[in-house]
């Protein structure tokens, strides 16, 4: 037993296992194998990578910051230990470049209108490639936050206000020249029809109130 180790790797992991030129990995569970030279313990599950807020010019040079989210796995052990110092860091940088390219392309009027603006395919390719030769699944990219300097901030409202404004008064004018129509429209047809006129008078007198009406030059009184 002095020439074996017995080792347990716990579920989501795997164990690679080197002896000389020889590399055995080894999954969830517990194992006794040779006494290897060294062992290396690697995360298989799901890890999110956050990417810090950047602070990049959009194409109208407008300084906006923008943080993203990657969600990732490791799919191939050995690559991810021996390809690179820090495989998680390539794809970081990758991802973090290509955000740079993708927002430099797009003016800041898009992205304040719409958070969607910023198009995650180029990211994802582009940290896609990289993660592959790592052994790195790239899984997703999301934007998660967008933040413009407040005097744009306060131009956009300033817009969408003046706008709000403007369709109101808009409304109103609308409203007043409908009104103004129909009471032209009443007019008419309250000159064309005398009688309607004083029927109208009647319905709009109070109860109890004496009115008197002129038939052909006689008035004629009557009580409501």
């Amino acid at each position: 037993m002095l020439f074996y180790n017995e080792i347990t790797v716990p579920p989501g992991h795997t164990v690679l296992a080197y002896r000389g030129t020889e590399v055995k990995p080894l999954g969830t569970g517990r194992h006794q194998i040779s006494k290897p030279d060294s062992t290396v313990t690697v995360d298989l599950r799901d890890r999110l990578i956050p990417v810090a807020p950047q602070e990049i010019l959009t194409s109208d040079s407008i300084a906006i910051r923008v943080s993203m989210s990657l969600r990732a796995r490791v799919v191939d052990a050995r690559a991810f230990v021996e390809r690179a110092a820090d495989p998680i860091g390539a794809v970081y940088l990758a991802a973090q470049i290509a955000l740079r390219q993708v927002c430099a392309d797009t003016a800041s009027e898009d992205l304040i209108r719409r958070g969607d603006a910023v198009d995650v395919e180029p990211i994802r390719a582009a940290a896609t490639e990289v993660a592959a030769t790592v052994g790195v699944e790239l899984l997703d990219v999301v934007i998660r936050d967008i933040i413009v300097p407040a005097e744009i901030r306060s131009a956009a409202l300033e817009v969408v206000t003046a706008k709000t404004r403007g369709l109101a008064k808009l409304e109103a004018a609308r409203a007043e020249t409908a009104s103004l129509r129909a009471l032209a429209n009443a007019g008419r047809l309250l000159d064309a029809h005398p009688a309607l006129a004083q029927l109208r008078l009647v319905e709009s007198v109070p109860y109890g109130a004496r009115v008197v009406l002129s038939v052909g030059g006689a008035e004629v009184p009557s009580e409501d």
